[in-house]
């Protein structure tokens, strides 16, 4: 059993997490299709894109200051309660044949400024569900989520919607994240400290200030930010390397992108058996680096080689790196970050995911100017790659997160958490109530 899952708490918090992110891979799917089915218009699809992802740059630090204020428990209730209301209104304008697309463009637009407020109370909420020593496993078994319903939840969509129809999958869409709402509902959880109840434009500068204060957290974050800016780049530019490069069609560009989603879900599946690792700053430098690189290698042997068998190999490694530096982040964060601080921490983390869209669209730009996609992507693997080197190679704090992390994964003992009965380290539902 993975070192996480003997926590019944966190247990029953990823079954909800499984539901809730499955919902959400079927929404996105239904989206997109209906969207489609409707104009058939490719703007139209980058409207749907943007309305899902602007609000949460534009509100994700604003929830991260409500994460730290409020219930994080009660708060998730609400967010989930409220993206399922949305989803089945959806669902019911669909199966009336009144559906319009700036029905879906509003729902897509509120769901977002929605997710902005829950997936930070989310991250600061599962981390007292465990003990420090088993970050790792967590954190790699939350990213599992992601990755498994990524690659199973649109067929199951896609089925759904030939079988049935969109609104079907709109109605099972919203039952994950009413299931989400009903285990926050019954979780028993521990007391958590609640940060500042002052001004909330006070508290989200003090989240800044705090991280930006902190050379280890503006470093991981930063680390993050150009993984979603510059090293993601390449997802939405794929077509130009299968169609226009490596002169294959859409079967074979979704192969390619399978066994690159394999091999990240493969070590996020070895990460989440693990409890820690001695050396976890090697694989944050080391997996940056390795990342940066075969994206490079990736876009540069597509444009010189044409070998779609090399490019595949690339993918792979791509997947691998990524996913083992990005789970040794967002570790490292969840260990490092005071209680008080960890909804604001999480939520400019969380940030820096929602930009990857404005990524693409600089890849974009820059291959226009240099008339090379191809190398419009090498420039920013090496980015990812020289950022993960540069700070490193002048701060020795930075060199040695791995001893920092472990002297914080001991903790003070009021906050380890026993495996065995983790709700009766603080009793009742939540003593925040």
């Amino acid at each position: 059993m993975p070192p996480a899952f003997r926590y019944p708490a966190y247990r029953a918090y990823w079954l909800g997490t499984l539901a809730s992110v499955g919902g959400f891979q079927v929404l996105t799917f239904g989206q997109i299709w209906l969207t489609y089915e409707l104009t058939g218009s490719y703007v139209k699809l980058g409207f749907v894109a943007s309305a899902n992802a602007i609000p949460s740059i534009a509100l994700n630090l604003f929830g991260g200051v409500f994460a730290d204020r409020l219930d994080k428990r009660k708060l998730i209730i609400v967010t989930q309660l409220v993206t399922a209301s949305l989803i089945f209104l959806l669902g019911t304008l669909t199966l009336t044949g009144r559906i319009e697309v700036w029905h879906i463009l509003a729902i897509a637009l509120v769901s977002g400024a929605t997710n902005a407020f829950d997936q930070p109370a989310r991250q600061a909420l599962y981390p007292h569900l465990i003990d420090r020593t088993v970050m790792v496993s967590a954190v790699a078994l939350n990213s599992a989520i992601w990755q498994g319903t990524r690659i199973v939840a649109p067929t199951v969509a896609g089925v759904i919607i030939g079988a049935i129809d969109t609104a079907a999958a709109f109605y099972l869409a919203g039952s994950g994240f009413v299931v989400m709402a009903m285990v926050m509902f019954w979780l028993h959880i521990p007391k958590i400290e609640r940060g500042s109840r002052g001004n909330a434009f006070q508290d989200m500068f003090d989240g800044l200030k705090f991280i930006g204060g902190n050379s280890v957290f503006w470093f991981l974050i930063g680390m993050t930010f150009f993984n979603s800016f510059f090293g993601m780049a390449y997802i939405m530019m794929m077509p130009v390397f299968t169609v226009d490069i490596l002169k294959v069609g859409a079967e074979d560009q979704g192969l390619l992108m399978s066994v690159g989603g394999i091999g990240a879900l493969g070590v996020t599946i070895v990460l989440g058996t693990k409890a820690s690792f001695v050396r976890r700053g090697y694989l944050i430098i080391g997996g940056a680096v390795v990342f940066g690189l075969s994206v490079a290698a990736f876009a540069l042997t597509a444009k010189y080689f044409h070998n779609y068998g090399l490019t595949m190999v690339f993918m792979v490694v791509m997947g691998i790196s990524s996913s083992t530096y990005m789970i040794s982040i967002m570790s490292s964060l969840q260990i490092l970050v005071p209680n008080h601080m960890r909804g604001r921490v999480m939520g400019f983390y969380g940030m820096t995911w929602s930009i990857m869209p404005l990524g693409a669209l600089w890849a974009g730009i820059l291959g226009d100017a240099l008339d090379s996609v191809p190398w419009a992507i090498a420039i920013g693997g090496f980015l990812v790659s020289g950022f993960a080197i540069g700070p490193a190679a002048v701060n020795k704090k930075l060199r040695n997160i791995g001893t920092l992390l472990q002297e914080a994964e001991q903790g003070p003992p009021a906050e380890r958490v026993p495996p065995s009965r983790p709700a009766e380290a603080a009793s009742a539902r939540s003593a925040s109530d």
